[in-house]
C-alpha cells in the first residue's frame, strides 16, 4: 500500500495541448501524463491541493505513489515536475509506472 494516494481524473485527447492545460491551471489543475509498463500513456487532470500537499514531504519523490484514474489504481513513481519559475507552484507533471 502506498502512503501517498492521488485522485486523478484522466484527458482525452481533445482537452490536451498548451491552450487546454492553461485553462487546466486556472482552475488549480495540474496536468499530468502516466506512461511505462505495457500499458499505453494516460493523460490524467490532477488537483493542485492534493498534489501540493503531497509534495511536503522528500519521501513524496522516492517512493511508490497510487493514483486512482476514475475508479482504477495505478501504481507510479514520479519522474518529472515542472514548476512555475517564478511562484514555484506545479505546472505539469510526469509518472512512471512501477
Amino acid at each position: 500500500m502506498a502512503n501517498f494516494v492521488l485522485n486523478a481524473q484522466a484527458r482525452e485527447a481533445a482537452v490536451q495541448g498548451k491552450g487546454s492545460s492553461r485553462r487546466l491551471r486556472r482552475e488549480a489543475l495540474v496536468p499530468a501524463i502516466i506512461y511505462g509498463g505495457n500499458a499505453e500513456p494516460v493523460a490524467v487532470t490532477l488537483q493542485l491541493r492534493e498534489l501540493v500537499k503531497a509534495l511536503e514531504s522528500n519521501a513524496f519523490f522516492e517512493e511508490v505513489v497510487e493514483i486512482n484514474i476514475d475508479g482504477k489504481a495505478e501504481s507510479v513513481k514520479i519522474q518529472a515536475l515542472q514548476r512555475h519559475p517564478a511562484k514555484n507552484t506545479p505546472m505539469h507533471a510526469d509518472f512512471k509506472r512501477a
